[in-house]
């Protein structure tokens, strides 16, 4: 599978280009801002976009889902307890000083085992709240996107809407340790890491 990994926005959020090797059929997970520049590399990859994918509704990951539809007509597709926050853009951003646009709404709501397909590669839907109520995480062979859920040596924050500290725990050692320990671990900020590094050495989970 092709995996790219770019960061956008000012808070520098992991916006990640999944592409199948055989069709060039591609997902644009997180699309936090910086439409063209996404749209840019797709074209270079000669990639077409399916669907746009957001990990949970704030912002930084989803400021770029405008744009990115208005060019490829891909569909967007969130978890549905966090599908009402892309409407609610331009008051979030504007909390943290910032300028956005709001979203589209979703085309369609995921839940917890769903499956996206784009050409000959999927991705399983992994719902794994705490950072927000509809947060998942996007499985693939060897590899998992977590969003905002997990970080190198960190979690994702607990004190915004709808985020709770002991639900983010059980999501990450429920649904993500689980995964084995030579799984990638592509993160919403900041580097990847591995399951196994995370299990031995990150202090929230021990």
């Amino acid at each position: 599978m092709i995996v790219k990994v770019l960061v956008v926005g000012p808070i520098g959020a992991n916006c990640i280009i999944l592409g199948c090797e055989k069709t060039r059929k591609a997902v644009v997970v997180d699309p936090g801002d910086e439409g063209d520049v996404i749209l840019s590399v797709l074209a270079k990859d000669k990639l077409t976009v399916e669907h746009i994918i957001n990990t949970h509704g704030h912002f930084d990951h989803v400021g770029a889902n405008k744009r990115l539809k208005e060019v490829t007509g891909a569909d967007i597709l969130i978890h549905a307890k966090d599908a009402p926050m892309l409407g609610h853009l331009k008051e979030m951003a504007m909390a943290f000083g910032m300028r956005m646009e709001n979203s589209p709404p979703a085309d369609k709501l995921l839940s917890d085992g769903d499956i996206i397909n784009f050409g000959e590669a999927k991705l399983k839907v992994l719902h794994t709240p705490g950072h927000s109520e509809g947060g998942i995480s996007l499985l693939a062979d060897d590899f998992v996107i977590a969003g905002d859920t997990l970080f190198q040596g960190s979690i994702g924050r607990t004190d915004l809407p709808g985020g709770d500290y002991k639900t983010l725990i059980k999501s990450i050692k429920t649904k993500l340790l689980s995964l084995g320990d030579n799984i990638k671990v592509y993160t919403g900020h900041g580097p990847s890491t591995l399951i196994g590094g995370e299990k031995r050495f990150n202090p929230f989970l021990q």
